[in-house]
């Protein structure tokens, strides 16, 4: 049975990987070892689509990628000169082979694989309107929707990318795809760019889409730039060219927890380096919520770059607090019901030398439900910690998030229920202090750049499904309409 460690943390988005080779090689070894350098963003599921010839070969299935795939199974995936792949978290749909990805659709035009990070925010209502003219759904995800939206319009249109066009047309929310048809690879991100997307070129003229540019970097792909928000880039024999007809209608509102915890920290995301944009969240907080301390620890790993710019800002040494189990994923298997061991005790070590005797600054990126920074907190005072004053590189989570976060709903965010101070007891802090909004909004500041922070201030640039709580919305995804 799967557990997760951190049950009160954030799950990661989805990541996509896409190559487009000049010529027939294994291009699915290069999807695996992009895809594991976006592990981070999913650990649910994977899976990955190769193109040979036009003819699409897929492997999916639950768990992280050393489970799924093997030297046989990519082997068994043949050669091409295209493929995609996916790690998943899924925030839309069950837990499911069937929701996995790549989603693979077969059809008069071709067929047509689909990867896709982000969530739709009108996905019941295009899917009961698809399934009352005649189509028929494979599993709860999203993404077939979209698939299915593409498709359609594939019947009218005289190219993949025109269908691709059109479709998105209708789609409301966030999503950052590659689609791969027989002979293309298109790489779509939303008009509001809520999640990153970019790609690079190789010595050997392979094209490569990533969504973050730490996977360019492991398949020694050369970073070319970000996917424009509202952009098709279609790569094809003939090279690249961007389609640009819905770039420019709305503000950027890529999410801010892409900067704060969800990207890996040597991303660098619409060119700003998410390392940088953490140590100057832990620069803020310094500046918000000055304490007398002997040492500034961070929570590996997304907090270690915050406390050093606490340490840096405050003057407060840095410390190492903690050893990770590097041995341990964010998920793991419990042996048996008889065994009680504390999780986050497994994943974490204090390093008891560092921190007794000494009032600790403790630097972590958010609290959603709070057991988990009160285990944190226990296991520092039981290594001799003297006080331990909390510091969060997040505002406080006060509503749920429709675009792909698991920001659950606001009757299990314990900031929804209790104050600051009250938090603080709950926790076991001596104070507790969190990223102020209006500094969340900076830590990636630039010209005409702006985020979304609706999980901190309710603020949605979107159109959001009424009188539905996200829990209610994700069931009536997955549910199925009534057919009566």
């Amino acid at each position: 049975m799967n557990k997760n460690i951190q049950s009160d943390k954030l799950h990661e988005e989805c990541g996509v990987f896409g190559v487009f080779s000049p010529e027939t090689s294994d291009v699915a070894s290069t999807v695996y070892y992009g895809l594991f350098a976006l592990q981070h963003r999913g650990q649910e599921g994977c899976g990955i689509t190769v193109n040979d010839d036009g003819v699409l070969h897929t492997h999916k299935d639950m768990g992280l990628l050393n489970d799924v795939f093997t030297s046989e199974t990519l082997h068994s995936l043949g050669h091409g000169n295209m493929a995609i792949g996916h790690v998943r978290y899924g925030t839309t749909g069950g837990r499911s082979r069937e929701n996995c990805q790549p989603m693979q659709v077969n059809h008069i035009k071709g067929a047509m694989s689909v990867v896709h990070n982000g969530n739709l925010t009108n996905a019941a209502a295009l899917r009961k309107k698809l399934e009352l003219s005649g189509s028929i759904f494979h599993s709860t995800s999203d993404t077939e929707v979209i698939a299915y939206m593409i498709t359609k319009e594939r019947l009218t249109h005289p190219s993949i990318e025109s269908a691709v066009e059109a479709a998105v047309e209708v789609l409301d929310g966030a999503y950052s795809l590659i689609i791969m048809s027989p002979s293309k690879l298109i790489a779509v991100r939303d008009r509001h760019g809520f999640r990153p997307l970019c790609y690079g070129t190789r010595s050997d003229g392979s094209y490569i889409i990533a969504s973050e540019s730490c996977a360019l970097n492991a398949v020694g792909a050369h970073f070319v730039r970000d996917i424009e928000p509202g952009e098709l880039l279609v790569i094809d024999k003939n090279g690249s060219r961007s389609i640009r007809t819905h770039c420019g209608k709305t503000p950027l509102s890529m999410c801010v927890f892409e900067y704060i915890y969800f990207a890996r920290s040597d991303s660098v995301i619409d060119g700003v380096s998410v390392q940088e944009s953490r140590i100057r969240a832990g620069e803020f907080l310094a500046s918000a919520y000055p304490v007398d301390a002997d040492i500034v620890v961070g929570v590996p790993d997304s907090g270690l770059d915050a406390a050093l710019g606490y340490s840096k800002a405050s003057g407060i040494p840095f410390g190492l607090g903690f050893i990770k189990n590097k041995y341990i994923g964010r998920t793991f298997i419990e042996p048996g019901q008889s065994v009680r061991e504390d999780k986050v005790r497994i994943k974490l070590n204090p390093v008891e030398s560092a921190v007794r005797g000494k009032r600790v600054v403790l630097v972590d990126d958010s609290i959603v439900r709070g057991t988990t920074s009160r285990r944190i907190i226990t296991l520092l005072r039981e290594a001799g910690a003297k006080e331990v004053h909390m510091r969060i590189s997040s505002p406080p989570f006060l509503n749920p998030c429709y675009y792909g976060t698991d920001v659950d709903s606001r009757e299990n965010l314990i900031a929804c229920n209790h104050s600051i101070e009250e938090i603080a007891d709950i926790i076991g802090a001596d104070t507790l202090g969190y990223l102020r909004l209006e500094d969340a909004r900076q830590i990636a500041a630039g010209e005409g750049r702006s985020f979304c922070t609706a999980c901190f201030s309710g603020s949605y640039p979107t159109d959001i499904p009424e009188n539905v709580s996200k829990n209610k919305f994700e069931r009536k995804i997955s549910e199925n309409p009534d057919r009566s």
